[in-house]
């Protein structure tokens, strides 16, 4: 039925009315109601009282048979009031990102609900492998920003630590939701190898930087790019972040280093270094990851500089401002 040449509130009327969904019938103080099995609208302009008036036949709003069947169901469904007015499905149908913004309040929602709980630590919690930022933005359909996305896997986080046997069903139900479909404990780095002469080959990258260290048992001796390490860098604390990883381990005098470095400065030189001799040394000795974690020679750092912008001095420093 074409409604193109009925009013703008039958219109939507209509709309209403042909909605899977049921709408909400309950009384608004001064909103207008539409009455679909009332004779309301004329379709003849208005005349003298003595001309006569032939008005249009009411509208039906049920499909079939059922109007001319005389059926108690179709009378009861005219007589049904409804509004003339769409619900959003939620109250953050007006924000930039309803579905994100409903998935953080359920979410918070449960974390306050079950706050008084028992918790385990972290590293005791089930191992969950949490669905990526491209994975959720295709499930949402909206373009969720990458640290509004962390700051929900913290709250999920924070779920998981509950300990498994008071777990609510709820909880878990919410877990499911934003787990990927794998193995997590498949996921293993590969072992270092030590080849037949006893070397063991660690690669490290920091900012524009890329090492290559290998180590083998000696006395401490250590040669980056063909130069001893005070030739190599001549500032102190860049020398100790090079074998920062053997100092912590207290493994400086039994192991000798040989690396080759480019790219960047001396700063993201010795940093990749770290990197480097640490993955080395955890291929000989796979005990000390623990230890080389703690002392923060094991994670890849992934600051950078930050890009120069048009119209500014810097990435972030703007030009004095002036009036005239």
């Amino acid at each position: 039925m074409k409604i193109a040449w009925l009013p703008a509130g039958v219109v939507e009327g209509v709309r209403c009315a042909c909605l899977p969904r049921k709408m909400p019938l309950r009384p608004l103080i001064g909103q207008q109601t539409f009455f679909p099995g009332r004779r309301q609208l004329s379709t003849t302009p208005v005349r003298s009282a003595s001309a006569s008036i032939t008005a249009a036949s009411p509208i039906s709003f049920v499909g079939g048979d059922k109007k001319n069947s005389g059926d108690a169901t179709y009378k009861d469904a005219t007589d049904e009031i409804f509004y003339a007015r769409l619900v959003p499905y939620s109250p953050s149908y007006f924000t930039a990102q309803p579905y994100f913004i409903d998935d953080v309040l359920e979410v918070e929602k449960l974390a306050q609900k079950y706050a008084a709980l028992p918790v385990v630590k972290r590293a005791d919690a089930p191992r969950i492998a949490w669905i990526t930022l491209m994975e959720y933005r295709d499930i949402v359909g909206e373009r969720v920003n990458a640290s509004k996305y962390k700051k929900v896997l913290h709250v999920l986080q924070r779920l998981n630590q509950i300990h498994p046997t008071v777990m609510p069903w709820d909880v878990k139900k919410k877990l499911k939701q934003y787990t990927r479909n794998i193995n997590p404990y498949k996921n293993v780095p590969k072992p270092g190898i030590v080849d037949e002469g006893g070397r063991a080959i660690g690669v490290g990258k920091r900012k524009s930087s890329t090492a290559r260290a290998w180590l083998i048992e000696g006395n401490g001796e250590v040669m980056i790019n063909g130069k001893t390490l005070s030739e190599a860098f001549g500032r102190i604390h860049d020398r100790e972040s090079v074998i920062w990883g053997l100092k912590a381990t207290d493994r400086l005098d039994k192991y000798n280093v040989w690396g080759l470095v480019e790219g960047g400065g001396t700063t993201g030189q010795a940093e990749a270094l770290t990197l480097a001799v640490a993955k080395a040394l955890i291929a000989h000795e796979p005990a000390l990851k623990p230890a080389l974690r703690r002392a923060g020679c094991v994670t890849r750092d992934p600051r950078k500089v930050e890009r120069k912008k048009p119209g500014h001095v810097k990435a972030r420093k703007m030009p004095a401002w002036v009036k005239r």
